[in-house]
């Protein structure tokens, strides 16, 4: 979901297309574990395999924490968090620069090595753009891929809003999801119940930079992005007992990092994540 007007709705069988490229790519250069997963959003491939370092996953676009359920040994049927939205700088200037703040139910690895990936992602976040000249944009959104993603126009995000997001299946069991969000800062809140067929296999919390199309199609570039903190992460209506060996870092195609999430709080419900840094402090 991007909010630059030339990038903002992807056509989904471009998406698909562009998803179906990139995995053949990274297949054929001897890449395994590759999730993928086509969405109007602008994450057309959510790039979830094992690097190099220890206790950390490498992404071409996501950086955060991914529990699977092969992991987990459970199905996920609710996720909830409160982050801080970031500002957002050009990185590079004359360049035009997005990124996306979420939490989700799908969309990334079952397993710790990433041998099986989850086709199903409901999600809902915040999204922080930079123009190519230099102006910067903030929005909230909520999306069940593959149905194009929404704007929720009545909420004025603006960086340092406390955010809170939940999306829960009731009854479980029942396909039908409630997906809330709520900008404590502003007194804002947005509610909708929408049906979704899900996998149940993954839950994430997760800072992307989504995918542009048309001109420069590809990856967006990542822009300048203020320390953003995850907190009241839970999953199953319980604290998400978040672990190191779940994040997830960002990371070009060269390998270089460049997303850094933390290691967990001491209660294991929170993390901080830093973009254009290869280290980050846990928060309190």
């Amino acid at each position: 979901m991007l909010t630059q007007s030339t990038v903002r709705r992807a056509v989904l069988g471009a998406a698909l297309l562009t998803a179906s490229v990139a995995m053949g790519a990274s297949l054929a250069s001897g890449r395994t574990g590759v999730s993928g997963v086509a969405s109007s959003h602008g994450n057309l491939l959510h790039l979830v395999k094992p690097g190099k370092r220890a206790n950390a996953s490498k992404s071409n676009n996501w950086f955060g924490y991914n529990q699977g359920s092969q992991e987990r040994g459970m199905k996920f049927h609710s996720i909830a968090g409160d982050w801080t939205v970031p500002s957002a700088r050009q990185h590079t200037k004359g360049q035009s620069e997005s990124s996306s703040t979420w939490i989700g139910i799908g969309g990334g690895c079952t397993d710790a090595k990433c041998t099986e990936g989850d086709d199903t992602l409901i999600q809902a976040g915040t999204e922080q753009d930079v123009s190519a000249s230099g102006k910067p944009s903030y929005s909230a959104w909520w999306e069940i891929i593959p149905a194009p993603s929404a704007t929720i126009a009545n909420m004025k995000v603006r960086p340092g809003d406390h955010m809170r997001a939940s999306i829960t299946e009731a009854p479980k069991g029942s396909e039908i999801w409630h997906i809330t969000i709520q900008d404590l800062t502003r007194h804002e809140t947005f509610n909708k119940t929408v049906p979704y067929t899900s996998t149940y296999a993954t839950a994430e919390w997760i800072e992307e930079t989504p995918i542009v199309i048309g001109t420069n199609a590809g990856l967006a570039d990542l822009p300048r992005l203020s320390r953003t903190t995850f907190d009241r992460a839970k999953v199953n209506g319980a604290s998400a007992q978040l672990r190191a060996a779940e994040r997830i870092l960002l990371t070009t195609p060269s390998g270089k990092v460049i997303g850094t999430p933390s290691a967990p709080n001491p209660h294991r419900n929170a993390f901080a994540l830093c973009a254009w840094a290869t280290t980050c402090g846990a928060p309190r």
